[in-house]
């Protein structure tokens, strides 16, 4: 090949890589219509890909050319996030990108979610990390943090250092009030947990005078109504299985409550105890020896009605209660009347355990 082919050759090159840079700098700065300044949202599902939302903006005709916005976005190399974004088709190619490529511009739509009573802070933080762009990890490690915890506590009366004790798993437990709440979609976890602590601290407003001129402390009635929540099979008789409760506090008894070890060693209702998880020693277990009292901290969010249960339970003298697999609470005086009640329920077979 001579001298003067290879010129031509290297500068024809140069032309189409020139032209080619042109058209696409042309295409990634003209817009589909320029004369429409009509807002489209558009939605970015969590788990799509890059190809699968360009692909989707094609299919609103947001862009021109699948394989033209693939190679720019090749070239810039933009992380896209999941949301529901704010578009017109007035907007370039670039425009569009930069957009998606930037969690300020979600839109701000409002999304409903149930946390269900009863349920662990565990359960809400997978919850909350399921339908926001917020690492589960990350959620665990802020509601942890003391400067920020520092800062709630000021913030909100029922809130106390009590929620310190180095033995709490998590200093936030039983807080959360269990309801449906709208969110903003890009709400951050102090936007959560304010709506949370706010709920709960309205709930707790009827309850502020007997609260605080009582014996207990908030912690300890919540501590006490997450029990009743999970031990309370059938919300009509919370106010009994508290006053249950009370009357083992009130002479020095444990509180015998299989509830408290399934979350002191990190078990599920569908697991089974073990004797060493029975007799397991830590600041939860009341079927231990170690704790004779209630517990360092709730064990769940409890209901409106655990906590109206626990602070005005029903007047009784009972000692021991137990429930069948029909939702039936049995109510005794003595060991061997629970006894008795217990093997009645084994021949009939009515017995959860």
């Amino acid at each position: 090949m001579n001298k003067k082919k290879l010129i031509i050759i290297i500068s024809l090159s140069i032309l189409i890589v020139l032209v080619a840079s042109a058209l696409l700098f042309l295409y990634s700065v003209s817009p589909v219509d320029s004369k429409s300044s009509e807002t489209i949202s558009f939605k970015v599902e969590k788990g799509w890909g890059k190809n699968k939302i360009i692909e989707e903006l094609k299919n609103k005709d947001l862009i021109r050319n699948v394989f033209i916005t693939k190679l720019i976005l090749k070239l810039d190399d933009k992380e896209l996030y999941a949301g529901t974004y704010k578009l017109s088709k007035d907007m370039s190619t670039n425009e569009i990108l930069k957009a998606i490529s930037d969690q300020k511009n979600i839109e701000n739509e409002a999304i409903s979610l149930t946390f269900v009573e009863g349920k662990r802070l565990s359960s809400y933080i997978d919850l909350i990390s399921e339908n926001f762009n917020l690492d589960k990890d990350e959620i665990t490690k802020k509601l942890s943090d003391k400067e920020y915890l520092d800062k709630l506590i000021e913030k909100y009366w029922f809130l106390t250092d009590e929620i310190y004790n180095d033995k709490i798993y998590f200093p936030l437990e039983g807080y959360f009030f269990p309801d449906t709440y709208y969110f903003k979609k890009n709400s951050t976890i102090e936007d959560i947990v304010s709506v949370f602590l706010d709920t709960m601290g309205k709930r707790l407003e009827d309850y502020k005078d007997i609260l605080k001129s009582s014996d207990m402390s908030v912690h300890e009635y919540l501590t006490l109504a997450s029990i009743v929540e999970q031990e309370g099979v059938n919300s009509d008789d919370r106010g009994k299985v508290a006053g249950v409760f009370y009357n083992r506090l009130e002479i020095n008894m444990s509180l015998g409550s299989d509830v408290t070890t399934y979350y002191a060693v990190g078990k599920t209702f569908k697991d089974k105890l073990t004797q060493n998880d029975l007799d397991s020693c830590n600041g939860y277990n009341t079927r231990g020896s170690c704790v004779k009292g209630l517990p360092v901290g709730p064990i769940c969010s409890p209901s409106l009605s655990s906590l109206a249960a626990v602070i005005n339970p029903d007047d009784n003298d009972y000692l021991y209660f137990l429930a069948d697999k029909d939702k039936n609470t049995y109510f005794m005086k003595t060991y061997s009347e629970h006894q008795s009640v217990k093997a009645k329920l084994i021949q009939e077979g009515k017995w959860i355990g």
